[in-house]
């Protein structure tokens, strides 16, 4: 009697794709390298995901979707757009603890690996800053704190930069009272939350 086909688990799959990009690279993640670390065959890991470009898509999807849930978990239900960008903000900033700083890097990684996907990373951006009102200073304020937090981001996660705790604590904290100083700050259980 042959014994019953062991299940995928497709979350442990993924997890174990991220992994390897961020031990050791982009260019590392194959589907032979995920099949070896998650203990299934190549053909395990193609009935799951299909090709190496499908696992791709399914790693950046998780990851936007995690992201996206806590804006909205800071922002609340149809936010108007001065709050949506302060969500954003401080949901990106609470990216920056160990672990989903890994997983952060590995995404801005893969997203070099996927023009499609960068451009389409830029357009859901520049829809955001599109959405403020940049001829009044709480606009202003809030462009300057998006871009300098998505530079920060950036920076140091293709390791242009290397920040010490202290010194990304200075800046991310900079942004935040940046934020504070325009109207309509986040309540505070909110922003606790996010940042």
């Amino acid at each position: 009697m042959a014994g019953r086909r062991r299940s995928i688990d497709r979350e442990q799959v993924l997890d174990l794709a991220e992994a390897i990009v961020s031990e050791k690279g982009p260019a590392a993640l194959t589907i032979d390298a995920v099949a070896k670390a998650a203990g299934i065959t190549k053909g395990g890991v193609q009935y799951c995901f299909g090709s190496k470009d499908q696992l791709l898509d399914k790693m950046y999807e998780r990851w936007m979707n995690d992201f996206e849930a806590r804006v909205s978990a800071i922002a609340g239900e149809n936010p108007d757009p001065a709050t949506a960008m302060r969500a954003y903000i401080a949901a990106g900033r609470g990216e920056f603890n160990a672990k989903s700083w890994s997983r952060s890097s590995v995404m801005l990684n893969l997203l070099m690996l996927q023009p499609g996907r960068l451009a389409q990373y830029w357009k859901v951006n520049q829809t955001r800053l599109d959405a403020l009102d940049l001829s009044t200073e709480e606009g202003r304020s809030l462009a300057l704190a998006f871009v300098a937090s998505e530079g920060a981001f950036f920076l140091r996660g293709f390791k242009v930069l290397e920040f010490s705790e202290a010194t990304w604590n200075a800046i991310t904290n900079q942004i935040v009272n940046i934020l504070e100083r325009s109207s309509g700050e986040l309540p505070a259980s909110k922003r606790a939350r996010g940042m």
